[in-house]
């Protein structure tokens, strides 16, 4: 039967807030099956609620006997995924002898780790039906290192050499991967910041950029073309100048001595191993 008749079963990690409530949110429009997983159960389940989804639960990205549960009770309620968001993710920001060895180790489990795990759990069975496809939010932070988010920039590199060696290693399966590239988006990831007005996303702009993802499958995507678009041009300018031109824009700062720590204590909060 058509893919009309049998919704898209698709399941979002992170899927609580932020980027990852506005991508369920988007593709629950578009008339797929949404399941949600988060570490915080009780907010996934009021989001689960709210956009009238029909699964949410429990999910810590970086436990594989927790993604292996929570992929279990998906498919066990809805079916096989056909789609995995392998959105969850942190940001702590500040210079990189601050931070302490719990939350470099919890950014590399996150935002690394579990996105690897997330793949493992889901691929064997995309692998066995010959279809299936995996999309991982990256940033534009992993092709543009920025002082006070090393650890964060290097584990978004990681997504994306991790999410290009799939697509090579499985071309030809029926299985699909992707990579999303946000600059910064407009959630409490940079509160307390003065991320560059001109080059913030809206949650919803990430939201577009899946669905699209997943009607029409591709490698990578940038969110936004204006993003892209300097994205592509730093790519082409001697490193000297790119850097001259970001320090110029206060981007040396932004995310060191520049930060609000008030303005960003709920969510550092919520970061402590």
């Amino acid at each position: 039967m058509s893919e009309r008749s049998h919704p898209k079963i698709i399941a979002v990690t992170g899927g609580a807030r932020g980027i990852g409530r506005a991508i369920a949110a988007e593709l629950a429009a578009s008339g797929a099956r949404v399941a949600i997983g988060d570490i915080d159960a009780p907010t996934a389940e009021r989001t689960a609620a709210e956009l009238k989804l029909p699964f949410a639960a429990k999910l810590d990205v970086a436990e594989p006997d927790s993604f292996r549960a929570f992929v279990d009770a998906v498919e066990n309620e809805l079916g096989p995924v056909g789609v995995l968001v392998n959105n969850a993710g942190i940001m702590p920001v500040g210079r990189f002898t601050e931070e302490s060895d719990a939350i470099t180790h919890r950014i590399l489990d996150i935002n690394v780790y579990g996105v690897m795990v997330g793949t493992k759990t889901v691929l064997p069975g995309m692998l066995a039906r010959g279809r299936g496809h995996v999309v991982n939010i990256a940033s534009l932070a992993g092709e543009n290192p920025t002082p006070g988010m090393a650890t964060y920039c290097a584990s978004k590199q990681a997504v994306l050499n991790f999410t290009e060696a799939m697509r090579l290693e499985y071309r030809g399966t029926g299985v699909r991967f992707s990579a999303v590239l946000p600059t910064f988006t407009d959630t409490e990831l940079i509160a307390g910041t003065r991320a560059p007005m001109g080059l913030l996303a809206q949650p919803g702009d990430v939201a577009v950029a899946v669905r699209r993802l997943v009607a029409k499958p591709r490698g990578r995507v940038t969110v936004t073309r204006t993003a892209a678009v300097l994205a592509s041009f730093n790519r082409l300018t001697p490193r000297p100048l790119g850097e001259f031109v970001a320090r110029r824009m206060g981007v040396h700062r932004t995310f060191v001595d520049e930060v609000d720590r008030d303005a960003r204590r709920v969510y550092d909060d919520r970061l402590r191993p």
